[in-house]
Parts: C-alpha cells; structure tokens; sequence
C-alpha cells in the first residue's frame, strides 16, 4: 500500500506543469507573428524599453514595425499606495485612421482622452415624439386605474398588494 501512495505521488509530480521560474522573465522576442487568413506577417518590435524602480514606479515604451506605439509610467503615491498610471497609445485602424488615446487612472478611474472618442450629448437633450407618446400613454393608464379604484372596480391586469384568496 505504501508503494502504490509513493508511486501514485511520484506520478502527480512527474505530470506537474513546469513553469519558468521568475528569474527567466525578460523582454518578449524581438517580433511576434500576427496571423491572417491569407498569409503570415512578421511584425518586428523596434523598440523596447522598460523601467522598474525597486520603489514600485515603472516605465515602458513599445513601439512595432506596423506603427502601432505605446507607452505608460505609473507610481504607487495613490491613496493607500495604488498605482497612479499615465500613458497613451496609437495605431492604425483598418480604414486608414490614426487612432491616439491618452489616459490617466487614478483615485478619480479611468480617464481617456481622445479626438475619436464618442462624446455624449448635451444635457438637456431633446426627447423623441415616441417617448412622449408613450408617456402620455401612462399617465393615461395611472389615470383610469385610479378612477376604477375609488369607483370600487379593480382591473383585472392591476397588481393586488393584499394577501388573500384570487377573486
């Protein structure tokens, strides 16, 4: 019995994953392969650049051959020691479109900042006829409901909010 739990351990180690230890983490490859349905593209990185600070700020920069960029810094002086994060990004859109965001993340969220953002409208903003048709529609509706009420007529769609047995 002895032997059989050894080897049954033995065997749950040996299928264990193997993961890379932290040490083996660096920069990713110098290209990455981005797939399409008709053919492979090799997209090189052209730059790289990263900073860690042992006092928890960091720095980054990327930018790819196909024009995509991105860089962010960030600093634990938020609330509690959260990571206050600054940064923007670019690229290409399919159409042609430059496409540039720049943000912020802080005590106050997520902020964004961009040309191509939908932005909403002006308050107040006019309402459509068909809301106010359906309005006028209940308030039509409240208002026969409560002329049957005090007549003593209860309507067969109005919700009883007293127990008791189905009349």
């Amino acid at each position: 019995m002895k032997s059989f739990i050894i080897a049954a351990m033995a065997a749950v180690a040996v299928a264990a994953p193997q993961y890379p230890l932290p040490e083996t983490y660096g920069a990713p490859s110098p290209s990455f392969r981005a797939v399409s349905v008709d053919s492979v593209e090799v997209v090189p990185i052209l730059r790289d650049d990263r900073v860690q600070d042992d006092n928890g700020r960091y720095n980054f920069e990327v930018e790819t051959g196909n024009g995509i960029s991105l860089s962010e810094s960030g600093t634990p002086d938020g609330p509690e020691g959260a990571v206050v994060k600054s940064g923007q990004y670019a690229y290409t859109a399919p159409d042609g479109t430059v496409f540039e965001l720049k943000y912020v993340a802080d005590e106050n969220g997520y902020q964004p900042e961009s040309s191509l953002l939908p932005v909403a409208p002006t308050f107040p903003h006019p309402i459509p006829q068909f809301v106010m048709d359906q309005i006028a529609k209940a308030a039509e509706e409240d208002a026969a409901l409560a002329r049957a009420e005090s007549a003593g007529v209860r309507s067969a769609s109005a919700p009883s909010f007293s127990y008791g047995a189905p009349q």
